[in-house]
C-alpha cells in the first residue's frame, strides 16, 4: 500500500499474466474509505485483505468495481467478506459478469465464436483452456448495489466510458479520474469484440477517449502502470494509435475474404501465447467492425464463418 497524493492510497497485487500487476485504490471519505477494484481472487485473499487494511484509520465502507475483467472483479467477494462493505457495480457490467463468469458454457461459446472467425481448432482449444483456468480465481459479488452514469459514490461522480469493457465506469472528483483500464500510461488497453457484446467496441472507445479530452482531468489513476499527469494528452495518443492501426488493417484488405484470425496474424504476428492470441483476435475483430461501420470494409457472414474484404 502506498500514497499517491490527494489522500488516495494505492494497493498493488501481482498478476500471473504478461501484464504482471493490477492497482486498487482507497478513496478517503468523512466516514470511511471507498475501495475501487479488488484484484484477482487468489486463495486466501480475504485474509490478505484483512491484513492489508488493518492499519487504516477508518473502515472500508464501500467497494466500487470499474469493470468485470478478472483482475478487477475477481477478488470482490473476498474483499466484501473481509470488510463487510457494500459492493457497487454498473448494471450492464454485472449482467456481463453473470453472462460470462456465471455461465458454465461461456468458454464453449467463446471457442465456437473464435472458430467462426477462422481460429483453427487446435488454437481454439488452447484459447478455451486458457479462459477456463481463470474461472476459479473469479469470485464476483452476487447482488451488488447498482450503479448508473450520473450517480455519486461518497462524492465521486460515476461516468460511463465503454470500450475496454461495455460497462466500464470511471470515477471523477476535483479533477481526479479513477480510470480503471480506460486509460493506461504505456500500453493501449485491449479493445476487443466478443459474443453478446456491443457491436462496435472500438467506436465506443474512441468516443470515450474524445470525452476524456473534453473533460480534461488533471490526473488519472489507472488500473496498471503509473499515474497519468495529462490524461487528455494520453487520450489523444490512444486515438492516434487506433487510427494508425485502422489504416494498417484497411491496407491488408483486398477482394479476397480474410478472417479475423488471419488478419490478427498480419497485425500482431504469429508468435503469441494462447492468452495473447485471444486478445489479438478480439482486438482485430473490433478494428474490422470499426472499418465496416465507417464504410471502409465489408463483412461477409453466412452464419458459419465471418470474413472481411475491402469496401
Amino acid at each position: 500500500m502506498e500514497d499517491v497524493g490527494v489522500g488516495i492510497k494505492r494497493i498493488t497485487f501481482p498478476l500471473p499474466f504478461e501484464l504482471d500487476h493490477v492497482h486498487c485504490y482507497l478513496l478517503p471519505g468523512d466516514d470511511g474509505w471507498t475501495l475501487v477494484d479488488c484484484g484477482i481472487g487468489y486463495p486466501g485473499l480475504a485474509e490478505q485483505w484483512r491484513e492489508l487494511l488493518a492499519p487504516l484509520d477508518q473502515p472500508v465502507l464501500r467497494i466500487v468495481i470499474t469493470h468485470f475483467h478478472p483482475d478487477h472483479v475477481g477478488g470482490a467477494a473476498d474483499a466484501a467478506a473481509a470488510t463487510g462493505a457494500s459492493v457497487h457495480q454498473g448494471v450492464l457490467d454485472h449482467e456481463q459478469c453473470e453472462r460470462v463468469w456465471g455461465s458454465p458454457d461461456w468458454e464453449g461459446r467463446l471457442a465456437g465464436w473464435f472458430r467462426r472467425v477462422g481460429v483453427p481448432d487446435e488454437v481454439s482449444a488452447g484459447l478455451q483452456a486458457a479462459g477456463a483456468a481463470l474461472r476459479p480465481l473469479i469470485r464476483f459479488p452476487a447482488a451488488p448495489e447498482p450503479l448508473h452514469p450520473g450517480d455519486t459514490v461518497d462524492g465521486w461522480l460515476v461516468e460511463a466510458f465503454p470500450g475496454h469493457a461495455d460497462g466500464h465506469l470511471c470515477l471523477f472528483r476535483d479533477g481526479v479520474m479513477i480510470a480503471g483500464d480506460h486509460l493506461l500510461p504505456r500500453i493501449s488497453p485491449t479493445i476487443g469484440l466478443y459474443p453478446d457484446a456491443r457491436p462496435d467496441p472500438l467506436g465506443d472507445y474512441l468516443g470515450s477517449l474524445e470525452r476524456t479530452v473534453a473533460l480534461g482531468p488533471r490526473l488519472a489513476l489507472p488500473g496498471h502502470g503509473d499515474p497519468i499527469s495529462d490524461p487528455a494528452a494520453r487520450a489523444g495518443e490512444l486515438i492516434e494509435h487506433h487510427r494508425d492501426r485502422l489504416d494498417r488493417l484497411e491496407a491488408e484488405l483486398g477482394r479476397t475474404p480474410r478472417t479475423g484470425y488471419d488478419l490478427s496474424l498480419a497485425l500482431f504476428g504469429d508468435d503469441l501465447r494462447y492468452s495473447q492470441r485471444r486478445f489479438a483476435v478480439a482486438e482485430t475483430l473490433a478494428h474490422c467492425e470499426r472499418l465496416v461501420f465507417a464504410d471502409r470494409a465489408a463483412r461477409a457472414d453466412d452464419g458459419r464463418s465471418l470474413s472481411y474484404t475491402a469496401a
